[in-house]
């Protein structure tokens, strides 16, 4: 089995109007986790609880042989959370300067200095000045030049342009070559994670249906169109949820090698992750 740089085992957090969990998941060293879930799905609070910046209720977290309560555990992992950037009124080298404060003898200058340089961001410049792009791009220079071994990610592309967006899953791949990296990121560009990921877990009303194989999630996966008459010829545990409108029905199946097997004269087309959602939050509706 392979090591885990994070392991959460029955956490469960409660709120007025929502529970989170039990979850239990991990996250395998050398790759990246792609957590998806709608609005309001626990994703966030998740990410916060793995941190240490929220307690659970319940349950264990098991953060690079430590505890999230711990400072020293805590320090080795960098975190990008959706529009939590720095002051802005200061500049890049003042951010540099605090983090060095922050993380003592863990905090490179040289590598904060270097990407810096290679996102060609102005350490003088002061950050209210800075594009949102440029912003994010610094909280991810602050977030590595301490050789982080996780680097957890909230929504932290969201907004970002396509060209931006390529050039961070670049370095996001570049950084999991070390085999004592490890990623989890949440976003809802599933075509990121789809690029990138190892594995994806998806967060459901709080509740963790599945974190799977990205390959073998999206080769398995299927949306199947036919008439309703044919969905009677499928063993139920293939069927996740049908859509029906006027001219036969949509479903969203398991095991698509099966159901071309039984139905060989529908189409049944791959599912990406947008799929995958989509039909999980319309069974909810019904």
């Amino acid at each position: 089995m392979a090591a885990s740089t994070a392991a959460l085992r029955g956490i469960t957090k409660q709120y007025k109007d929502f529970t989170l969990g039990p979850v239990d998941m991990t996250v395998p060293a050398g790759s990246i986790v792609g957590l998806i879930g709608e609005n309001g799905a626990g994703k966030t609070t998740l990410l916060k609880i793995l941190c240490g910046v929220n307690r659970a209720d319940d349950g264990t977290v098991d953060l690079l042989g430590g505890s999230p309560a711990d400072a020293a555990t805590r320090a080795k992992i960098g975190v990008v959370f959706e529009d939590a950037f720095f002051y802005g009124s200061f500049t890049a080298a003042q951010v540099g300067r605090s983090m060095a404060g922050v993380y003592g003898a863990r905090w490179n200058a040289e590598t904060f200095a270097g990407y810096l340089r290679r996102f060609g961001l102005d350490a003088g410049k002061k950050l209210k000045e800075y594009s949102r792009g440029m912003r994010l791009k610094l909280s991810l220079a602050a977030a590595l030049a301490h050789d982080p071994e996780l680097l957890v990610l909230d929504e932290a592309t969201a907004g970002l342009d396509p060209v931006v967006r390529s050039e961070l899953m670049d370095l996001f791949l570049e950084f999991i070559q070390n085999e004592r990296h490890s990623i989890i990121m949440s976003s809802h560009i599933t075509a990121d994670l789809e690029q990138v990921a190892d594995s994806i877990a998806y967060l459901h009303n709080g509740q963790l249906l599945f974190h799977e194989n990205k390959d073998e999630l999206l080769q398995s996966y299927g949306v199947l169109h036919c008439g309703e008459w044919a969905l009677t010829s499928l063993p139920a545990d293939l069927v996740i949820f049908s859509k029906h409108g006027a001219f036969g029905c949509e479903t969203l199946v398991k095991d698509r090698a099966a159901v071309r097997e039984l139905l060989p004269d529908a189409v049944c087309d791959a599912a990406g992750l947008d799929d995958i959602m989509r039909f999980y939050s319309g069974r909810d509706t019904q």
